[in-house]
């Protein structure tokens, strides 16, 4: 939890001035630092803020999803860090009006140094290094789906462990090296994946909010349930963990990560409970995700520009362009 509580009355006032078009522009102005599936991340430029970064998300109808959301969020993390082991960086949840009355969520988190965020600290690391971080994040993944599996049917959690969902705790920046034991915190918890006795308990609806309007059939139709069930199959996991490294510009290490994930799995793979990730399912992989969200970006832009023209709200930050 933050070491002070959160100004309601301040995050209230920034709130109804944000510029969702030009965040740094808002009354008081703020800086993205990341797009999530239903949420941004913000850093607010006020002494106000504290050292915290804000995940805002505007996609809420009434109380009753908020507290709906707020019990399940809590639930999360509760299991993430005290039953299954993954340290999280902890957050608190408020909920207030925009502009126009409408209901807005803000998760605020500890706002940890940038080069600790691990593909930032990775920049800076030898290929050893990388290795060892990919690693330790390969054993953090797998406490997930070793809890899953103990608990099959009756409770599992949805994961998304790619490189830039986790901080190095107490990383020396000038070291430009890892020592000792790699510690990480969990960062992506406000998309709170679970399920009990098979029954996902996150509202799907709320990934379709954001969506173009002219699209939510179709995605309703033909994507919703891939992402809901990605996030449970390690496989998957792990894949999005490596093809990322395409997206941070570190093409030279996905050989080596390959080889790093399969000998990570080798158990599974001999029990036939795991098939073996080749270089070309990879960079397939990438191109394909990175074809698809440019593509959606540019049908929420023309959604924004509809919507506006029709006099309504649109409520959500979109990045210029999607980096993958």
């Amino acid at each position: 939890m933050p070491d002070h509580p959160i100004d309601l009355t301040w995050l209230s006032e920034f709130e109804q001035g944000l510029n969702v078009r030009w965040p740094e522009k808002s009354r008081i102005s703020a800086r993205v630092l990341g797009y999530g599936e239903i949420s941004t991340v913000l850093e607010i430029q006020s002494a106000q803020a504290g050292n915290l970064a804000y995940k805002r998300m505007p996609m809420f109808r009434n109380e009753a999803e908020v507290a709906k959301y707020e019990a399940l969020y809590r639930e999360y993390v509760d299991v993430l860090q005290n039953q299954i082991g993954v340290q999280v960086v902890p957050g608190e949840l408020v909920k207030l009006r925009n502009q126009r009355g409408k209901l807005v969520v803000y998760i605020a988190q500890e706002r940890l140094p940038p080069e600790s965020i691990a593909h930032r600290a990775m920049q800076q690391l030898s290929v050893s290094d990388v290795r060892k971080l990919v690693q330790a994040v390969l054993l953090e993944t797998k406490k997930v789906f070793d809890f899953n599996r103990a608990h099959a049917r009756e409770l599992e959690v949805g994961f998304d462990g790619q490189i830039s969902n986790w901080a190095i705790v107490g990383f020396d920046a000038t070291a430009r090296q890892l020592s000792g034991e790699i510690r990480l915190a969990y960062l992506d918890t406000s998309t709170p994946l679970m399920q009990k006795a098979g029954q996902e308990q996150l509202d799907p609806e709320l990934f379709l909010r954001s969506a173009p309007f002219f699209l939510v059939w179709l995605l309703r139709l033909l994507y919703l349930e891939e992402v809901l069930t990605r996030y449970y199959d390690p496989r998957r996991v792990v894949l999005d963990l490596v093809a990322n490294f395409y997206k941070e510009q570190r093409a030279d290490l996905v050989p080596a990560l390959i080889d790093l994930v399969n000998a990570s799995f080798a158990v599974e793979i001999d029990g036939g409970k795991f098939t073996p990730l080749i270089a070309q399912q990879v960079t397939s992989y990438y191109k394909q995700d990175a074809q698809l969200w440019s593509v959606y970006l540019a049908a929420r832009k023309a959604d924004r520009f509809l919507q506006r023209l029709m006099g309504k709200e649109y409520p959500y930050i979109l990045p210029e362009k999607i980096v993958r």
